[in-house]
């Protein structure tokens, strides 16, 4: 098939450090092209792809040391030449949330729109009530609540290359944050298990302008008070295998539903462990009792980390290869796109 793969321009794909979306668009195109379609990704200049690139930016927003500038006006840029080259693919999948429905109305029924965050947002459902005609992909069930009437066409889990991390048959005691440091993800939850466990706690996560009150106010204190907790700083894929393979768990704390939560498949990826919350997606990624553990209070989240240290992790990375391998995700969407092709009705879910 010929895909156009339509990623936001906030990182790079992938992204150099911390980025969600970017980097699953990442992993889906070159597995794409790996099970031999042809893949045309729109992204800025400094993407990293097997796809053939269309530069529509010379680098991701997020880093661009340019003091002004302005993401609306880039991607409607990059939509105008998306619409410019339609004709030349069979499905145009977006990952830009609603932004392109207007320029791409007449054309819905070829298009694919994978919603990567959360839903219950003021305003979200009537712009997806306006526009029905475009076919959605949630990133987990959880995340329709907000929106069950939406047209939905599945559910795919995010996915990742198998071969970017490689397996920690042993960690080296400390337990791992990655992430944001922001109130919902509650970093602050994960230092509070580490100190009542009597463990070291590694932190790499990056620190958004929205969120500098909170980790000033709130979170550097708790790890300047604390001689167990390492604060790493946000750190990039080349990083991660070393730093989530050596951990005895990923801590996973959140407070918020979580669309889907990559950090706990890269971690799985390493053979790492996950102990998480019971919130938004996480019980649909996270095998109780075999990739990791599901808790509801910090009593529950303590004692699952004890545990932690008897799960098999050579188990947990074959989970993660069955379930959550690029390849896998890949296959998902494949299906999705194939329906669209052939004009068929959506299916209820592909997860």
């Amino acid at each position: 098939m010929r895909i156009a793969q339509v990623p936001p321009l906030y990182e790079a794909v992938p992204p150099r450090f911390y980025g969600g979306t970017e980097r699953v668009v990442a992993h889906l195109s070159d597995a794409l092209v790996d099970l031999g379609h042809e893949v045309t990704l729109f992204s800025s200049a400094d993407a990293r792809t097997r796809a053939r690139l269309v530069s529509v930016r010379d680098q991701a927003i997020r880093l661009d040391p340019k003091p002004l500038k302005s993401d609306l006006a880039a991607h409607m840029a990059m939509l105008v030449e998306v619409r410019r080259r339609a004709a030349e693919f069979d499905v145009i999948h977006f990952h830009t949330d609603m932004i392109h429905f207007p320029f791409f109305e007449d054309m819905a029924e070829k298009t694919l729109t994978t919603l990567h965050g959360r839903l219950d947002l003021a305003d979200l459902a009537g712009v997806y009530a306006a526009w029905p005609q475009f076919p959605l992909v949630s990133i987990s069930d959880d995340q329709r609540r907000p929106l069950v009437d939406a047209h939905w066409a599945g559910t795919v889990l995010h996915g990742m290359s198998a071969d970017l991390y490689r397996v920690h048959p042993r960690s080296e005691g400390y337990l791992a944050f990655l992430g944001r440091f922001s109130p919902e993800k509650r970093p602050d939850r994960a230092i509070e298990i580490a100190r009542r466990l009597g463990k070291p706690l590694k932190m790499a996560a990056k620190v958004d302008p929205a969120d500098q009150a909170y980790f000033q106010d709130k979170i550097e204190p708790m790890i300047l008070s604390n001689p167990h907790v390492t604060f790493v700083g946000e750190i990039g894929d080349a990083e991660k295998s070393d730093f989530l393979g050596g951990a005895e768990a990923l801590l996973f704390p959140i407070d918020w539903p979580e669309p889907f939560g990559l950090v706990m498949i890269e971690a799985m990826a390493c053979g790492t462990p996950v102990v998480a919350y019971a919130c938004g997606s996480t019980p649909e990624v996270i095998e109780d009792g075999v990739t990791g553990f599901l808790v509801r209070d910090l009593e529950g989240a303590c004692a699952a980390t004890q545990a932690a240290a008897s799960l098999d992790r050579a188990r947990v990375r074959q989970r993660f290869e069955a379930r959550f391998s690029a390849t896998a995700m890949a296959r998902r969407y494949l299906d999705l796109y194939a329906r669209l092709d052939a004009g068929c009705a959506p299916l209820a879910a592909t997860a």
